[in-house]
């Protein structure tokens, strides 16, 4: 296998659903073993997900205690920097009020069916001071972890957001990103993790790699040697912005094809088998 990598990784950034964890959402033993002997080797592990900060310690709690530990996140597909070990958002792309009302008003048009949920950052991965996921009423998860607060149309945009997250469940996600291309031009990053009817949109330009480089200038990790692991279209940034962009098996193929290399699944310890090479 050829690699753009000139040694051992010293930056390792993996996306988490699909990629990281399982079907039954657990880290493997054999991923956790890969991971601190990569992180004893002096290797800086992050998590690159779309997930908010409240719903990390679901992954993270699996490797607290051991040497596969995490220190910081890339959050809402790029769009927060958070500080795992002290609680701290450490950077937030926001969209401002005015924008997301514009938005709204497209999505209104083009995808009169879809709710519409907005994330927002806060402090803390708990900041009781700013309900972190508001939503239309009638809004429909596309994950089986609701915790959101049911607000009128016009509140929903009402504070800064790191993403609006447009939820049209009879429909194909990449279905929806392109009906909406055109009119949200350069005034949102489009991009989606699920095929489910979700499709998600933030400040343009801003993706896992531009976290991922925020993460680095914010705690002076320096120059680093990268790999990144993903398995979705907003991985796809990231994917080819690394070093060496591996790719899960079963991914979508626009995330195949952004890639430096296709491992195995998820449930066959993908991220461990590229690991394992280098420790």
């Amino acid at each position: 296998m050829t690699t753009n990598l000139p040694g051992p990784p010293t930056l390792i950034a993996s996306d988490v659903d699909g990629t990281l964890i399982d079907s039954r959402n657990r880290v493997s033993q054999r991923t956790i073993d890969v991971l601190g002997a990569a992180r004893d080797a002096g290797a800086e592990f992050v998590l690159a997900t779309g997930r908010p900060p409240r719903w990390i310690p679901e992954i993270t709690d699996q490797l607290a205690g051991t040497r596969a530990r995490v220190r910081y996140c890339v959050c809402a597909n790029g769009a927060i920097v958070y500080d795992l070990e002290n609680d701290r958002i450490l950077h937030s792309a926001e969209l401002a009020p005015d924008v997301q009302r514009h938005l709204g008003d497209i999505v209104a048009r083009l995808l009169p069916t879809a709710g519409v949920a907005s994330e927002r950052a806060g402090k803390s991965a708990h900041d009781a001071a700013t309900p972190p996921f508001v939503a239309t009423p009638g809004y429909q998860h596309a994950w089986l972890n609701p915790d959101h607060v049911e607000v009128s149309d016009d509140e929903i945009f009402a504070e800064p957001a790191v993403k609006l997250l447009i939820r049209a469940p009879e429909m194909q996600s990449i279905d929806m990103a392109a009906i909406l291309a055109d009119e949200v031009g350069d005034l949102a990053q489009i991009t989606y993790s699920t095929s489910h009817g979700l499709v998600e949109l933030s400040v343009p330009g801003t993706h896992k790699a531009s976290g991922l480089r925020s993460l680095i200038d914010l705690t002076g990790l320096g120059d680093v040697t990268s790999m990144a692991f993903g398995d979705m279209p907003n991985d796809i940034e990231m994917l080819t912005w690394a070093d060496h962009g591996v790719a899960m098996g079963h991914g979508d193929p626009a995330a195949l094809a952004a890639a430096d290399e296709v491992t195995v699944g998820n449930d066959d310890d993908g991220v461990a088998v590229v690991l394992e090479r280098w420790f």
